[in-house]
This record gives C-alpha cells, sequence and structure tokens, in this order.
C-alpha cells in the first residue's frame, strides 16, 4: 500500500506470503499475523503483503480481510448502505467510486489533522481523538466544580440546605447527562 511517495523513509515494510499463507516480516526476519500487520498500519506505516513465488501484489487482499475481521468482532465503522452501495459499484463498473473514496477520506483526514491543530493552540497537545474527549470531560469536571455544584455545603444549616442539595444534585445528573452526549459526538468524530 504505498502513497505515492516512495523515498526511503517512506517505503513500504514487504511482507511475503509464502505457499503455505504464513507472512513474513522482511525488516524484523519473523512471521506475522493480520492482527500485527493491522497495528503496524496503526502506527504509520505502509505495508505492501507480496506472494513470494508470484511476485503479486496482496495488498488489496490482505486490507479487506483486516476490516472484515474488524467488522465481524463488533468494531463495525462502515455503515451497512455505504457497503451496499460499494457492492453496487461493482455491478455498475463505476470508475468514479474508488477516487470519490479517496477524496473523501482524504478530506476527513485533513479535517482531523485542522482541528486537533486547532485545539492544540488552546494548551497541551492533543494527540488524538479520545485526547480530545478525555480533555473536554476533564474540563467538564472543573466546570462543573467551580460551580460547586454536587459540593455539600457543610457551612450552610438552613432548612433550604437540604433542598439545595436535592436541586444540586438534579443539575449535576442533567449535566452528566449532557457531557455524556457530548463526549459520544466526541467519539463518533
Amino acid at each position: 500500500m504505498t502513497t505515492g511517495d516512495d523515498t526511503p523513509s517512506n517505503k513500504p515494510l514487504i511482507i511475503k506470503r509464502y505457499a503455505s499463507r504464513r507472512l513474513y516480516n522482511t525488516e524484523s526476519s519473523d512471521y506475522v499475523t493480520l492482527q500485527d500487520i493491522a497495528e503496524l498500519i496503526r502506527s504509520g506505516r505502509n505495508v505492501q503483503v507480496v506472494d513470494l513465488k508470484t511476485g503479486d501484489d496482496l495488498t488489496r487482499q490482505y486490507l479487506i480481510q483486516i476490516i472484515a475481521e474488524h467488522e465481524a468482532r463488533g468494531e463495525q465503522i462502515l455503515p451497512v448502505d455505504v457497503l451496499t452501495e460499494i457492492v453496487r459499484s461493482y455491478s455498475d463498473h463505476a470508475t468514479i467510486i474508488p477516487e470519490f473514496l479517496r477524496a473523501s477520506f482524504e478530506a476527513f483526514q485533513q479535517n482531523q489533522q485542522f482541528m486537533l491543530e486547532g485545539l492544540k493552540q488552546f494548551g497541551t497537545p492533543v494527540v488524538s481523538v479520545k485526547d480530545v474527549h478525555d480533555r473536554q470531560k476533564e474540563f467538564f469536571e472543573r466546570l462543573i466544580g467551580s460551580w460547586g455544584i454536587g459540593e455539600t455545603q457543610t457551612s450552610e444549616k438552613t432548612s433550604d440546605s437540604a433542598s439545595d442539595t436535592v436541586r444540586n444534585e438534579d443539575e449535576l445528573q442533567d449535566i452528566k447527562r449532557q457531557l455524556a452526549e457530548l463526549q459520544s459526538k466526541v467519539a463518533n468524530l
């Protein structure tokens, strides 16, 4: 899977597939699994799977297999309607679909990078969407704490203290619900 930039630092890691279907990492000189290949790709490496005997490039086949395994385990990222349209595009011989998907994903990556870069300007560096999620949660917890919501006021000894505590707890539950909704939205970015 090359990105078109074959500079020495960006050359793909060659994985050789033997006749026994075992996969061999030519860099580390050991056998690897599909999960190992997926981890290499997640870490930013470009990987190319090549049949040892024929020299055929099998990268696409193995990438699809990695995606299929993740989808089968419940780590679903591709909606059924998108998968359906992809299948339809094979029968339509639509040549625009691959380019459209590539351009869409590149735009998504650029927007995500832009968002993360923008968030870095507000404090310590943000390295992932999960990091954004964690920072938002921390921010809202500090915000809630600064309002005194959920804290018991021991200095108040009036009869209104009990009703204030109940009201504060209701507000806290409402804010927690809103925070969960926001966290869900951020996690889906």
